[in-house]
């Protein structure tokens, strides 16, 4: 019997109601008079914490606890974990392509080059310099690169090698956070924030490795942690710089983002399921279409609802997004997500001997 552990869902739903949160709060302050309030906004969201930054690197410390674990005991692990990440990701990264040009056009009359569309359609856009559709989908990239290194590693018998994530942890926090210093070079910056977001997610793994493994120290944790704080720290001062724009992108908040990520992760990890919380462990169970049909529920909410300027109608605003992003992402999983994954079993070989915990912890995150 597969064990799916409740807390990890809990993060899950944490993550991407904070994403959400983001993207509905800089609807209100980009479209709407704020008036007194339009700084407490931008602190919120801008200056000390962005929340959408956050959601998404606590999704890679899941990924970093979950998918290095995804290989099943079978005759063709490889083969098997890549039929169930395509069936996990794709049918409804799909959906959200169709659901937003269907969107873009019919509120906005906009349209998207045919190129573009069938090059997102792989979800490979990125690594061919093709602009995502939306700007949602850069995560997925860093999620690919992930489970590719992973597989790799897998392939040459190091992935499941104790000290293996320890090392990358290290080495990746220690040349970045020296070359950031040292380099004046914002293409080399932003190359370093990808090697940021894949140190959070081994990061997760070292977690893994010492509280349900056993197979690392604690120290071990406490060094990589320090290292990766460092690294986001020093990476996010350099990349973002230290004059607050109106931009939402901010040293301090997303240095902020990085760091709190990984000590809440930290803190769920070492208390398990003491700290799961049924209904948000239910929003993280469908937090991948949460995270992909959110943006346009927000666009078809904001078309429709008068929200006016004030306190109430931007809080009622931000309560029918939630409310209708959560069903309309009900719907999608039930009937495209859970459905592909079904399926997606058919075409996996039989394992060679039962599991004790399958990491099918692998409810959808946004790029899981």
């Amino acid at each position: 019997m597969h064990k799916r552990l409740a807390f990890i869902d809990t993060l899950r739903g944490i993550a991407v109601m904070a994403v959400l949160l983001q993207h509905a709060l800089e609807v209100i302050v980009q479209n709407h008079p704020t008036g007194d309030y339009y700084w407490a906004f931008h602190d919120a969201i801008g200056y000390y914490i962005n929340f959408g930054r956050f959601g998404v690197v606590l999704f890679f410390f899941v990924s970093g606890f979950v998918i290095p674990f995804s290989f099943p005991d079978s005759a063709t692990p490889v083969r098997d974990f890549t039929i169930s990440r395509f069936f996990r990701l794709y049918p409804a990264y799909w959906t959200s392509i169709v659901i937003g040009l269907l969107t873009m056009f019919l509120l906005d009359g906009k349209t998207y080059s045919l190129p573009q569309i069938l090059t997102n359609v792989t979800m490979f856009q990125t690594f061919v310099n093709v602009p995502n559709l939306w700007i949602i989908y850069w995560t997925l990239a860093i999620e690919l690169i992930f489970y590719i290194g992973c597989t790799v590693l897998f392939a040459i018998g190091l992935l499941n090698r104790h000290m293996t994530a320890v090392y990358i942890v290290v080495a990746a926090s220690l040349v970045c956070t020296i070359g950031a210093i040292a380099i004046e070079n914002r293409l080399l910056w932003s190359l370093m924030e990808v090697a940021l977001n894949l140190t959070a997610m081994f990061l997760g793994k070292v977690i893994r490795d010492t509280v349900i493994g056993g197979k690392l120290r604690w120290q071990h944790v406490a060094g990589c942690m320090l290292l990766y704080c460092i690294f986001a720290i020093t990476l996010s001062y350099k990349r973002f710089g230290g004059v607050y724009h109106e931009n939402f992108f901010y040293s301090y908040s997303i240095g902020s983002a990085y760091v709190s990520a990984g000590l809440l992760f930290l803190l769920f990890a070492t208390f398990g399921e003491r700290m799961a919380w049924r209904s948000m462990a239910f929003v993280g169970v469908i937090s991948y279409s949460v995270y992909l049909m959110s943006p346009f529920v927000i666009v078809w909410v904001h078309h429709g609802m008068n929200i006016g300027d004030g306190p109430l109608g931007w809080a009622l605003f931000v309560g029918v997004i939630v409310a209708a992003s959560l069903l309309a992402s009900w719907v999608t999983y039930t009937y495209v997500e859970k459905p592909c994954i079904s399926f997606g079993h058919r075409f996996r070989s039989q394992r060679k001997r039962p599991a004790a915990l399958e990491p099918v912890l692998s409810g959808p995150g946004p790029a899981e």
